[in-house]
């Protein structure tokens, strides 16, 4: 299905050159496109590329604009952020081009008498849905789905096939969760009795905010007395794992990998890179950025760029690197030793030098 540049700029946004009745009925990257796409810039480094492409729009800031002047003909969207209206005109492709949904209950799932489920809902085969319950208007539940007893999930969501969500925890509107999710499972909480594991019972919810996706495999536990709580816009990659009574901040994103340890808290607007590692019981600011593979093993009370671990090299390279680590503490008990006795020679030094 086709859209006009002058459509997509009164829904959008952006200053249009060009033709504004060209149809383009896709999105594509700059070597890809074709006549009937529209494609984006949004790093300057492949300016040169536009020259080349066939497409019959490119969404562009006005910096690169200006710099590509003549070099391409067709029309062009100028806008201070390409990526996310990039990712905007996607949605709206992809909007138009959806196989529209059809709600109702399939004949092959369960739900209980005393759940709630809005008239406007989708539900698959093979869904158990508890007692008490909640589904919201135009939510989308696929197959093979458990919402537990009392849950409650948003107005506008969408559950991928296999996803669980535990008894009492709740989803706010306009989630995705894909498959392989579990909301609300046990946190690994146990007491330690001379040597054995006593299980402590976990009471707590999940609770998530609007505006949440969720990537593949991922689990968050619940809370072991309080909530585990993941607040509006938290963006999560495939298979991260948050433990119990952690909070994520609103807008955060986690890329795949992560762990995020029991009661870790998370400051709004950060990103954590994949296979990034938070220990318990720490609080991290807003606005901070932790590099992949980074251990966070304390807290971090100011925004920016937090990163901790060695570069790749040859092993026998980081064999030596490891060798020099390892012996860093007798290598400073040398140096303290030789500035003792500096010290301790320097009186007699002076003498010498005055005589």
């Amino acid at each position: 299905m086709s859209i006009r540049l002058k459509e997509l700029v009164e829904s959008l946004g952006g200053q249009l050159i060009g033709d504004a009745d060209t149809q383009v009925s896709g999105i594509a990257p700059l070597s890809d496109a074709t006549a009937s796409q529209i494609t984006f810039l949004s790093n300057p480094k492949f300016r040169p590329q536009v020259a080349q492409t066939k497409a019959a729009a490119v969404i562009l800031s006005a910096a690169d604009e200006t710099a590509v002047g003549a070099d391409y003909h067709g029309a062009r969207i100028v806008v201070p952020n390409p990526y996310a209206y990039f990712a905007r005109t996607a949605q709206l492709f992809a909007a138009r081009n959806a196989v529209p949904v059809v709600p109702g209950i399939h004949a092959a799932a369960s739900v209980d008498p005393a759940a709630q489920v809005a008239a406007s809902a989708c539900i698959g085969p093979n869904v158990v849905i508890g007692s008490g319950a909640v589904i919201g208007e135009h939510v989308r539940i696929d197959a093979g789905c458990v919402i537990g007893a009392g849950a409650k999930i948003g107005a506008g969501s969408y559950l991928y096939p296999n996803v669980t969500v535990y008894h009492a925890c709740e989803i706010g509107q306009r989630a995705i969760i894909h498959s392989g999710v579990v909301i609300g499972a046990d946190g690994f909480g146990f007491a330690n009795d001379g040597g054995t594991w006593v299980k402590i019972p976990q009471t707590g919810r999940v609770l998530i905010g609007d505006d949440v996706e969720i990537g593949a495999n991922t689990t968050i536990d619940r809370g072991a007395l309080a909530d585990t709580v993941i607040e509006e816009g938290v963006k999560l990659d495939n298979q991260i794992q948050i433990a119990h009574n952690c909070h994520i901040g609103a807008h955060t994103a986690i890329a795949a990998c992560a762990g995020i340890a029991g009661s870790a808290r998370i400051g709004k607007y950060c990103s954590i890179g994949g296979a990034a590692m938070i220990h318990g019981h720490i609080t991290i600011a807003d606005h901070v950025h932790v590099s992949a593979g980074t251990l966070a093993l304390r807290s971090i009370s100011e925004p920016g760029q937090y990163t901790g671990f060695y570069p790749i090299a040859k092993h026998g390279d980081w064999e030596k690197s490891a060798a020099l680590v390892r012996n860093l503490n007798t290598m400073r008990e040398k140096i303290r030793s030789l500035e003792k006795s500096v010290k301790q020679l320097m009186p007699q030094l002076t003498q010498k030098d005055n005589e």
